[in-house]
């Protein structure tokens, strides 16, 4: 099978796909217009499709020429709550944006299943396309697990793969990926501090929140030095932090949220219960009431070694050794596909794709209002995926 260059005559109606579903961002778990112009994508294949309960989810099978294991390949279609810079002439103008490159994957995927499909009786096994929505905050892939995507082709898939682009941090079509933990848990710590309201001229007759929460997210971050090893880090950021109405009066209470993220299980379980511990503590020291709560959200996302390295070998064989850059350490964001590799081996790789002629280190990074992509690395995203289903499915 020659995917790339069969990729690359696709490349034209992926550039087309993706521009249309960059004008038209959804965010959530509820994708109406994305689904639908997924569906319409997949119309005609040899797929067998089918669409999700709670969730606007595409789930398709296509199955090869003859029996052997099943391939997942995944990826998320919703967009971010952000307000468009870009300038682009296809941007979005209605304050949603796809600034994590969703709009890519979506299209790289839906090209996926039209190579794959165009040599289905080659394929040695069955191939299981997961177009997920709600990746932004929404755990997207809890869903689409509780709905069984698992057990949509009539067995477990042996191995899964999803591919993500990167504005920043990577030259354009340069592929990466690591074993081992790739990307951090991601969890919200959520203080409300409970003081006694009063007037600003005289805090000896009230008890001041605010001082005390101050005194919380200082403490947070010296407490964070001490307590982990630099070799398994941990990072908590105080994202936002509200209180009072009015300069000359001491409020009642303070509100503040952290996301706090870890790269393994023994971290996680050590900064879950000792941030509780420190807002308490220092709750007591300053006389007022504390409300703590430390929320898992997405779990580390670990790759399988053995199929991270083939996921290497198959960039570096279809593309050129140019083509794949090893992964130094793992990245700092979360991914809801870690629920997958939690109960499939698999792994998940990263894709440069900052603009055509900008410097890759200083770019705009993902989530950014000015966070551009590249187009050109649509085919290319679109025959790596390909190229691991089949590849993977030859294994046996």
């Amino acid at each position: 099978m020659n995917l790339r260059d069969d990729a690359r005559a696709l490349s034209g109606d992926l550039i087309r796909l993706r521009r249309s579903l960059h004008r038209t961002p959804e965010v959530g778990l509820e994708l109406p217009r994305t689904q639908e112009a997924v569906l319409a994508e997949l119309d005609g294949l040899p797929l067998e499709v089918s669409t999700g309960e709670g969730l606007s989810s595409v789930t398709a099978v296509l199955r090869g020429g003859q029996p052997g294991p099943t391939v997942l390949l995944r990826g998320d279609m919703d967009a971010l709550p952000v307000a468009e810079r870009t300038g682009l002439d296809f941007a979005s103008d209605t304050g949603r944006m796809h600034a994590c490159g969703h709009d890519l994957h979506t299209a790289m995927l839906t090209g996926a299943a039209k190579l794959l499909s165009a040599h289905r009786e080659r394929l040695a096994g069955d191939v299981l396309f997961m177009f997920q929505p709600g990746e932004e905050g929404f755990d997207g892939a809890r869903h689409m697990l509780a709905e069984g995507i698992l057990d949509a082709a009539g067995r477990w898939p042996d191995a899964a793969y999803a591919i993500h682009v990167m504005s920043a941090g990577l030259p354009s079509g340069v592929f990466g990926t690591k074993g081992g933990p790739a990307l951090a848990a991601s969890n919200v710590l959520r203080v409300t501090v409970r003081g006694e309201g009063g007037h600003g001229s005289m805090p000896h007759r009230a008890k001041d929140p605010v001082q005390a929460a101050c005194a919380m997210v200082t403490a947070l971050q010296a407490w964070i030095t001490r307590a982990f090893d630099v070799f398994d880090p941990v990072i908590l950021t105080v994202g936002t932090f509200h209180a009072g109405t009015q300069q000359n009066v001491i409020p009642e209470d303070a509100v503040f949220e952290a996301t706090v993220r870890s790269f393994s299980d023994a971290a996680q379980a050590r900064v879950k219960d000792g941030t509780v511990e420190v807002c308490r503590g220092i709750a007591a020291a300053y006389g007022v009431g504390v409300d703590a709560e430390f929320a898992e959200l997405y779990p580390v996302t670990v790759n399988d070694h053995a199929e991270a390295e083939f996921a290497a070998d198959a960039v570096r064989e279809a593309l050129g050794e140019e083509r794949f850059a090893p992964l130094p350490r793992p990245l700092h964001g979360s991914e809801d596909f870690s629920r997958v590799l939690a109960e499939v081996p698999g792994a998940m790789l990263t894709l440069g794709s900052p603009p055509a002629g900008a410097d890759f280190e200083r770019s705009a990074n993902n989530h950014s209002p000015l966070a551009e992509f590249d187009d050109a690395v649509l085919a290319d995203g679109a025959a790596v995926y390909a190229e691991l289903a089949a590849r993977r499915l030859s294994q046996g």
